[in-house]
């Protein structure tokens, strides 16, 4: 009898993104970084490599179900659906699998690349970008797991005034105590022992949890944060969302866990599921107001593939409305303009876009510029999974506050650590950045913005990239949030504990505002123009609503207005973003309409809701 046996090294390398050593593209530190690559690659509990699911070439004629979009929210839904052994579900995805580096938490800031995320430029941007000549970039992942294989893996639900606000313009079941379930049916909280039951739970798929390791300098964080009044908190997701937190990220014995990863890699061996990897949607295939199916490209190829019950999209923010747009959805005018025939006039596709912003502020401490990532952590890091290349450093800290804004009490405002992490570095111990000092920065963002834009299209060429115009900081509000931010921000920077450390402000003025004192609040409402930028945390283009919502895309229950057997989920039916990073609501919304589809295909129900 003869064995097969793959190296972990080699499991599934076919389909996986690029490499770390191409990401980072320094000749002088290739050496260390693809030993880096390679080692993490073997270790199973780290990349899960031969645990990934393997793509099929040619699908099947006919599926139940087609999800487009195998990140944050789509693979819930395909997960979720699948487990109903007589549907068989197709996922559909434009980029590959996510590259073994990708599991390094402390590599997060290094991992960009065309392979795996989408690159835009914003146009006409009048009041944001002013230093590029309005013009932002854009960014959408572009990979299985889709925002939660690149961000800093925040596990932040933010405040549930927003979701009362969702169920308050007329979404049914959208309510915080509705939404709660779903939030605590998703999750395996790994320190349920210390931030409880109530508001956590432990019987879901993805890993929720604290990273093993920290930077000494973020106890330094919560002194100050004690210090300035804001206090400190357990668990921004409990009962005290107010002050500064070492949060929960989602991750695992640190090594990062994406929805694809928790939801995905169980069920690799269902027989009913199929994935198609590095596959873009190029149309939904729409006869008398029914999707039917979904037009994809790949490898050169067109694909015809029908669905016999619905249509999911979960393309993002950007790529959902732009899909609509593509196959007749959207408004008419625009779709004429564009001599696309009109298969339904739908004025809100690709309206209320919307973003968190942010202003990063620099400093500089009394510590030498050393790269934190170097022979010594790595050996620690594949050994126990500890150590610098097992967190995201500062970025694990961050501040809720409120702006005073839109009400009082609203946590709008976070205030975000950033630095002590790992990025592209030689290996070498002791090796330097730079002669200078060590460089921290204290991210201000505002997290309830009022401003909205729009994604359209270019061109009836689905090749063809959309045309995103976000509208940043068009009103004073929006601008004021930031600015209130940066005064938080400067203010925890005064304190003893961080002036302990001579931390300095090493922003250097904008010749642009120069007529306003440097770090005024004057000279901040003008720098925010030229330097703010946005969170790539998209949201609203197909935004969820009642029939008398002129912009409503989709119902409470994500059907599209007007198209049977079609359905929008994820981050683009958001009426108004979460204030936090949306990872965390993106799968709550995925496990929420996969509960939603099965209940209205009979298979499932889940207490005694009742959602219009």
């Amino acid at each position: 009898m003869q064995y097969s046996y793959t190296l972990p090294g080699t499991c599934n390398a076919g389909h996986l993104g690029p490499s770390l050593a191409s990401m980072c593209n320094v000749t002088s530190y290739y050496l260390f970084l693809s030993i880096v690559e390679s080692l993490v690659r073997r270790k199973q509990s780290i990349a899960q490599t031969c645990e990934r699911i393997k793509p099929i070439q040619t699908p099947d004629a006919e599926y139940d179900f087609i999800v487009v979009g195998g990140g944050r929210s789509g693979s819930v839904i395909a997960a979720r659906l699948s487990e109903i052994l007589d549907w068989n579900v197709l996922l559909v995805e434009a980029g590959p699998d996510a590259p073994a580096c990708t599991s390094i938490p402390g590599f997060s800031h290094v991992i960009q690349s065309p392979a795996i995320a989408w690159k835009y430029q914003a146009v006409n941007e009048s009041y944001a970008c002013l230093s590029s000549n309005g013009s932002c970039q854009i960014s959408a992942a572009k990979v299985l797991g889709g925002d939660m294989v690149l961000n800093t893996m925040k596990y932040l639900r933010g405040s549930p005034r927003i979701f009362n606000l969702w169920a308050a313009m007329g979404n049914k079941g959208w309510s915080w105590k509705r939404v709660l379930p779903f939030f605590k049916k998703s999750e395996n909280n790994g320190e349920i022992d210390s931030v409880g039951r109530k508001y956590h739970g432990t019987d879901g798929p993805l890993f929720v949890e604290r990273f093993p390791s920290k930077p000494s300098f973020a106890n330094v964080i919560l002194d100050a944060a004690e210090e300035a009044g804001f206090g400190v908190s357990n668990d921004l997701n409990g009962k005290d969302r107010f002050g500064f937190a070492v949060i929960q990220t989602t991750s695992h014995h640190g090594a990062r866990r994406s929805s694809a990863a928790a939801y995905l890699r169980p069920i690799r061996h269902r027989k009913n599921f199929h994935v198609t990897l590095k596959s873009t949607c190029t149309r939904i295939i729409i006869e008398n107001k029914r999707a039917i199916g979904i037009e994809y490209h790949k490898n050169g190829k067109y694909y015809m593939v029908r669905a016999s019950k619905e249509v999911i999209i979960t393309a993002g923010t950007i790529h959902s409305p732009h899909l609509l747009l593509l196959s007749g959805v959207g408004p008419k005018d625009d779709l004429k303009y564009m001599g696309i025939d009109v298969v339904n006039d739908l004025p809100g596709v690709g309206y209320n876009l919307h973003d968190h912003t942010e202003y990063q502020l620099g400093f500089t401490i009394d510590e030498p510029d050393v790269f934190d990532d170097n022979w010594a952590a790595l050996a620690e890091y594949v050994g126990f999974q500890t150590g610098a290349l097992s967190s995201t450093g500062l970025a694990q800290v961050v501040g809720a506050l409120p702006s005073g804004i839109t009400t009082p009490n609203l946590l709008d405002i976070h205030v975000v650590g950033d630095g002590y992490y790992a990025t592209c570095a030689p290996g070498e111990i002791g090796a330097l950045h730079s002669h200078g000092k060590r460089n921290i920065v204290l991210a201000s963002r505002y997290m309830h913005p009022k401003c909205r834009g729009k994604i359209s299209l270019a061109s009836p060429d689905p090749s063809v990239p959309p045309l995103v115009w976000v509208n940043y900081f068009c009103g004073p509000d929006d601008v004021a949030g930031v600015v209130r931010a940066i005064e938080y921000a400067m203010k925890l920077a005064d304190t003893p504990a961080l002036q302990a450390y001579n931390m300095t402000l090493a922003v250097r003025p904008l010749e642009a505002c120069s007529k306003h004192d440097f770090a005024s609040r004057e000279y901040w409402e003008c720098a925010v123009h030229y330097d703010g930028v946005g969170q790539h945390h998209y949201a609203g283009t197909c935004k969820m609503g009642p029939a008398s919502d002129p912009l409503a895309v989709v119902d409470p229950r994500l059907r599209v207005y007007g198209i049977d057997g079609l359905r929008v989920a994820g981050a683009a039916i958001m009426p108004q973003a979460p204030t936090a990073d949306p990872a965390a609501t993106c799968v709550m919304i995925g496990e929420r309409a996969a509960h939603m589809i099965k209940e209205d295909w009979e298979f499932e129900t889940y207490g005694s809701e009742e959602v219009c």
